[in-house]
């Protein structure tokens, strides 16, 4: 018997090579199109891929929607280009309006977890147009900062913050690569000092069977990490380049969901949610969950998730 949320499960869904905005990203589709119904598009962080949302795609399209989940520029079965400048924010939010272009849909319910949540925060600022609604797991949207942001997470939280510590091409690029295992396993912030140590393998968390683990290593031992190191390298070239959002709040219905354990709220709290999202529909904060929250808590990520559609009027 096929587990849906599992390896095999997911072997068997749909994918194919969509061309978008000069690149190509491997996209993972499953449900039912119903016209005038908009998709669900899941967009992962770092490090992730499409697999990361295995829980959400199968229950998302028993409920009557279509669901596309692409591995992001950078990752997995997509393009990677070279250039750091090619994962700013603009080209990520560009690539997701393509993919919309290759559906045939005028516009989306974007849910994004980590980077793929800050990418579809500024999808709804960018292209307000193409997001029915949004919802963001673990990192919380917030006003523009007066300064760019390196520079003041630099003198507050250091040079080995890893962030920081990210910013360097080729230094994180060869550490996370050099045992993919340990990487994706790590029960701790990436950092130099981590990197620097010589550790017994750790076990995956419970909510990570063997196989999926496999097949994630498998992955970034193909691709490394260098793409979604990218998308922290633009950091303060995103802060240029969206200058015109300074006080610009969002709109379309939201939904932001977190764990009580995720480490971002140290440094990226959700207290100021309602400064920009002017029809936030819940703020979800799953006692005990830590941050990879979609796969550890996926009955509840969900059932979160199947709530805000349904407040939309979405689905069966």
């Amino acid at each position: 018997m096929t587990t849906k949320g599992s390896l095999a499960g997911w072997e068997r869904l749909e994918a194919r090579d969509v061309a978008t905005n000069g690149i190509t990203l491997r996209v993972f589709e499953h449900g039912e199109h119903r016209p005038g119904t908009p998709p669900v598009v899941l967009c992962h962080g770092f490090p992730e891929l499409a697999f990361s949302w295995r829980h959400q795609v199968f229950a998302l399209a028993e409920a009557g929607h279509r669901v596309l989940a692409p591995d992001m520029r950078g990752y997995g079965g997509s393009s990677r280009p070279r250039d750091v400048e090619a994962y700013d924010v603009l080209s990520l939010c560009a690539d997701l309006a393509g993919l919309l272009d290759d559906v045939g849909a005028e516009d989306a319910v974007f849910v994004g977890h980590d980077w793929g949540a800050n990418v579809v925060w500024h999808m709804a600022w960018l292209h307000p147009e193409r997001v029915r609604a949004v919802a963001g797991l673990s990192v919380p949207v917030t006003p523009r900062s007066p300064a760019p942001p390196l520079p003041v997470l630099r003198s507050r939280l250091g040079d080995d913050f890893y962030i920081v510590w990210f910013q360097e091409p080729g230094v994180a690029d060869e550490a996370l690569a050099r045992n993919v295992r340990r990487t994706l396993v790590a029960r701790e912030i990436y950092s130099a000092e981590w990197a620097s140590r010589d550790e017994a393998e750790l076990a995956p968390p419970p909510w990570l069977g063997e196989a999926e683990l496999a097949h994630y290593v498998k992955t970034f031992e193909e691709t490394g990490f260098t793409g979604g190191l990218n998308y922290y390298r633009n950091m303060d070239r995103n802060w240029e380049l969206t200058r015109e959002l300074e006080g610009r709040p969002i709109t379309q219905p939201s939904l932001f969901l977190t764990g009580s354990r995720d480490p971002v709220a140290m440094f990226m709290p959700a207290e100021n949610l309602g400064d920009v999202l002017t029809d936030l529909r819940e703020h979800v904060v799953l006692d005990g969950a830590g941050h990879w929250v979609q796969q550890e808590r996926p009955e509840e990520v969900n059932a979160a998730l199947l709530r805000f559609l349904g407040s939309l009027g979405l689905g069966r």
